[in-house]
């Protein structure tokens, strides 16, 4: 019974092979992620305890994390939103680690990050337009966490649907994902540069 509940038992899930360069870029760009929110989360804690303290990234009226940091939309869940992100780009780094260790994780965990990071993506584009049309400022070590999360997802679509080899939406998606993370920058940098043309006409 037990021989042949083990050859019909099915084989166990193949790891995804990870290539050096992509494995050091999942690690830094966690790391750089993970950086950024634990600044985020000190300025704001230095903020609470002292209203007179001036951010570090208060650079000028439009790159100014201050404005950002005071408003309902950097504290949606009850606490400050680059928590999640310490929680996020932690799992990110460690994921890196591995990665770079030649550690083969199975298609499934990558799946579930990309599906996470699709979620953490949504939230992004919902902050960026808060930033862009309600708030009127933009925090630069947000931006940073924001072109960090659309890199990710990009490189963990790879490892999550790399493999699959049917015509779908996922393969095109698949095929098309670093000139689609490409038009994104751009088309960011745009609204950006439209948003806040009037003072970026004054520096000229």
């Amino acid at each position: 019974m037990t021989a042949s509940a083990a050859e019909t038992s099915p084989p166990p899930a193949p790891g995804v092979a990870v290539s050096a360069p992509t494995a050091w870029a999942v690690l830094i760009a966690g790391l750089i992620g993970l950086a950024a929110s634990v600044t985020l989360t000190v300025e704001k804690i230095r903020l609470l305890t002292d209203s007179a303290y001036v951010p570090s990234c208060n650079l000028n009226p439009v790159l100014s994390c201050g404005p950002v940091m005071a408003t309902p939309q950097a504290s949606v869940f009850g606490f400050p939103n680059p928590l999640m992100g310490i929680v996020a780009f932690t799992v990110v780094a460690v994921t890196g680690v591995l990665a770079v260790t030649k550690t083969l994780l199975p298609r499934w965990y990558w799946i579930g990050l990309t599906l996470g990071t699709l979620v953490g993506a949504g939230f992004v584009h919902w902050l960026i337009f808060q930033s862009l049309y309600r708030i009127g400022a933009l925090c630069p070590y947000c931006m940073v966490v924001w072109a960090v999360t659309v890199t990710l997802l990009a490189i963990f679509a790879s490892f999550a649907f790399g493999a699959d080899r049917e015509r779908n939406i996922l393969q095109h998606l698949h095929w098309w994902r670093w000139t689609l993370a490409a038009l994104w920058f751009i088309a960011l940098f745009l609204l950006i540069f439209i948003r806040f043309q009037d003072y970026w006409l004054t520096l000229f």
